[in-house]
């Protein structure tokens, strides 16, 4: 009988034992720690090296006079996903985070209307929110949101856990039955799908504004992609506390748990390969650590789990290159971003936790991102207010506000910066944000509260995570780039070379990384069936609770021990 692998901390990982392999991961975000965790977690020596001085990736971390702010992701969707990955490390996300669902999910303000609406945290609550904005469309929306919920089922069983090695999951009685309507799905846009059902310019809003975090827009996101509004309106939104510094903290705790060796301040500088009888394959990784001294790891397997675009022009030489120069052309790399972490002395009752505002214009507001331009004075922003639920990351009495504007990915607009010192650029539209939010939000001296101010912009995106054009989440979930058309997690043309992250196969996301993840784990065993590695998903509705976490004490203890602050 076959017995599971175990790491060396004697734990266990589902499946059949593999050959002990030397992997190097390169890049310490999402995708490579969930990445590297797997993969010694399943028996194998496993190094990271992670070129800044700080895990996460595009999930980074920013403090100042007892602000704290996320810099990334901050939205807790697709809860079993998150969950899943914890549990093949051993463990479970309510067992190493402190879960709240946000009631209201979120709260939208609309150009030219006076009050905001907030979001309910049940599917019953939307539908009844739906009603009130023009009766009769609550029915409407319940249809709408059981077709997005037998479509995101689809997706995890079918589409989010295949790297589509062979294209015979296509063939499942389960897509088959579906043929004609994810053809259909996939032959208009989402806005088609969702205009055709909903006449109230908010309704169209509120379903059509979760492409933005597919990297794309209502217009070009295939309308399979309704799935997105059964994540926030049928499950809802989490928060961890301690936002997503939280879960980058505990996925670097059971990584190393593990026995993966995390090295940060090591750049990666080139991928080494040598000749083998099927072609090249990978020989390990040479590096410059923080002094600038240069190393040379060897590996069997090497996995990168950075921007794709960076480790295939920067990495490897012209020839083994499975994605040319040329193939970037063609490409879309998703939205920019400009940044902004306000620390707010007072309160701020008017934003909830998740506040989204809405200009009325978006085909203007969308195509000035796609051309380059600058934002026009009234546009689509973001804010996330986590003070809100966490008193951990601000002061008391104060607020931590994080503002994104979409913007086009422009690193020519360049960097921001610490008090308005970031390029012009950058901190105009920053300022035009706040004035806007003031203006909607009627919060008149929200610009003078503001004591904590940081910037980031599309330049912050290149220099920091190496993001082609400065693309804040990574290439835009269009038809074109979505499933078996995405970039896939191996190297044609070097054995040994995986790919891992919001680059490759299934996409953007938090989520989607931690997928990501599991797809290497199954190239390294040899796996082709879709689907998840281990135990099916488990939904988490009856172990999430606000102000409650089964091993919360034993985690605060861990967390400082690491000199990471946790909240109380």
């Amino acid at each position: 009988m076959n017995r599971p692998q175990r790491s060396k901390a004697g734990r266990t990982l589902p499946g059949r034992p593999r050959p002990r392999r030397t992997v190097t991961v390169i890049g310490g975000g999402i995708s490579g720690l969930a990445t590297a965790g797997l993969l010694a977690r399943d028996g194998h020596a496993v190094q990271l090296l992670e070129k800044n001085e700080v895990l996460g990736g595009r999930a980074g971390r920013w403090e100042a006079d007892g602000f704290r702010f996320d810099t990334g992701p901050s939205w807790y969707l697709m809860p079993e996903v998150i969950d899943h990955w914890f549990r093949l490390m051993g463990s479970s996300a309510p067992d190493e985070l402190r879960l709240e669902r946000l009631d209201p999910g979120y709260r939208v303000f609309f150009e030219a209307h006076e009050d905001p609406v907030d979001i309910p945290a049940s599917r019953e609550g939307a539908v009844a929110l739906f009603d009130s904005l023009d009766r009769g469309s609550g029915a409407a929306l319940a249809r709408y949101l059981e077709e997005a919920e037998d479509a995101y089922a689809v997706a995890l069983e079918r589409f989010l856990y295949d790297d589509f090695s062979s294209l015979r999951g296509l063939a499942h009685p389960d897509v088959l039955r579906r043929g004609s309507r994810l053809a259909a799905l996939l032959a208009q846009s989402l806005h088609t799908r969702v205009s055709r059902r909903f006449t109230d310019r908010r309704e169209r809003q509120i379903l059509g504004y979760p492409a933005v975090f597919l990297g794309t827009t209502p217009y070009r996101a295939p309308a399979l992609y309704q799935l997105m509004s059964h994540l926030d309106l049928t499950q809802g939104v989490l928060y961890p506390h301690g936002g997503f510094a939280a879960l980058v903290d505990a996925m670097a705790r059971l990584a190393r748990s593990a026995g993966v060796q995390i090295r940060t301040g090591a750049r990666a500088t080139r991928i080494l390969t040598g000749p083998a009888p099927g072609g090249p394959r990978v020989e390990g990784v040479a590096w410059t650590d923080a002094e600038g001294r240069e190393h040379r790891t060897g590996a069997s397997v090497v996995v990168g789990a950075a921007d794709l675009h960076h480790l295939e022009t920067e990495l490897l030489p012209a020839e083994l290159r499975t994605h040319p120069e040329r193939a970037w052309d063609r490409r879309d790399p998703g939205p920019g971003a400009v940044l902004a972490c306000l620390g707010v002395r007072g309160t701020l009752p008017e934003l909830a936790h998740h506040s989204l505002f809405f200009a009325r214009d978006w085909r203007d507001n969308f195509a000035r991102i796609g051309a380059g331009d600058t934002p026009a004075e009234t546009t689509s922003i973001y804010v996330s207010r986590t003070s809100a639920t966490d008193a951990g990351v601000a002061p008391a009495g104060d607020e931590s506000l994080f503002v994104l504007v979409p913007s086009a990915a422009a690193p020519d607009w360049g960097r921001g910066g610490i008090g308005g010192a970031g390029a012009a650029a950058v901190e105009e539209v920053a300022d035009r944000a706040i004035q806007q939010i003031s203006a909607w939000a009627r919060i008149p001296d929200l610009a003078e509260r503001v004591v904590v101010r940081r910037t980031f912009g599309p330049a912050d995106f290149e220099h920091d995570v190496n993001a082609w054009r400065g693309g804040a989440l990574g290439l835009a979930h269009t038809l074109r780039q979505s499933a078996f058309l995405r970039p896939g997690n191996e190297s044609r043309t070097v054995s040994g070379l995986l790919y891992a992250g919001a680059s490759v196969r299934p996409g953007i996301g938090v989520p989607m990384c931690l997928i990501s993840a599991e797809l290497v784990l199954k190239r390294v065993r040899g796996q082709r069936r879709p689907g998840p590695v281990g135990p099916p998903l488990v939904a988490l509705r009856g172990q999430v609770a606000a102000g409650t976490a089964a091993r919360g004490a034993a985690l605060a203890d861990a967390a400082r021990a690491e000199g990471v602050a946790w909240p109380t």
